[in-house]
């Protein structure tokens, strides 16, 4: 039984069935707390650790996610040169949006973090907490942080702003389609833009070059921000 659970196809098909059965279970209760994402990462980690299978040999056996996963990242670069008509006329406001957001993020979380007596390693480790794993880990380390504390950072992060990001727009009144976009992106980079998606081509499109900018701006921030801070 411990081979078959070891199995890559096994894995797999775990994997790929938990959420899908994550986003039948979110259609039928329409509860915000059942992200598909959420759900399925508490799943498997239930599965993991009752099973005694190692969280490397996991990532061995499912790394083709993690490819289509970079393909699927690629893709939205088509949509969004399908709403490149909502672009054009918004570049400075997008551009401005997304210096501040990130200017704002990461002195709070630092801030925040130091108030409430956290080594200078974890500061580092959160600065990036906004940004999509590939990018976070890179500015993580060169700042000092710890990679695995930024990597869970941002999942909770993205789940997060996945489910509470379209109640917290809409309680606060935004009604455009970009800035909702541009918010879910640069507060929940990869996650919350598959939550954008749902919103409608507009919000996903701004939402997938929100994490492109994002990364840039806080890749380019995190060192300047952290000697003056």
């Amino acid at each position: 039984m411990k081979e078959i659970a070891d199995s890559q196809v096994f894995l797999l098909t775990l994997t790929v069935g938990v959420y899908i059965g994550a986003m039948w279970l979110r259609r039928k209760v329409n509860w915000a707390l059942l992200h598909p994402i959420f759900v399925s990462i508490v799943v498997l980690i239930a599965f993991l650790r009752l099973s005694g299978i190692e969280y490397e040999h996991y990532m061995r056996q499912t790394q083709v996610i993690d490819f289509l996963l970079g393909l699927s990242v690629v893709a939205l670069g088509y949509i969004l040169h399908d709403q490149i008509y909502n672009i054009r006329g918004n570049v400075i406001s997008i551009v401005v949006a997304i210096l501040v957001g990130s200017a704002v993020g990461i002195v709070s979380v630092a801030l925040i973090a130091r108030w409430m007596g956290a080594e200078p390693a974890v500061v580092a480790s959160l600065e990036p907490k906004s940004v999509t794993t590939a990018i976070a880990l890179s500015v993580s380390a060169n700042s000092g942080g710890i990679p695995a504390l930024t990597s869970v950072a941002g999942i909770v992060v993205g789940v997060f702003g996945g489910i509470v990001g379209p109640w917290v727009l809409r309680r606060v009144g935004v009604e455009s389609r970009i800035a909702k976009g541009l918010a879910m992106g640069a507060a929940a980079h990869a996650l919350g833009t598959a939550r954008a998606m749902e919103l409608g081509a507009v919000e996903g499109a701004i939402s997938g070059l929100a994490i492109g900018l994002m990364g840039l701006a806080t890749a380019i921030l995190v060192p300047i921000l952290g000697k003056i801070l």
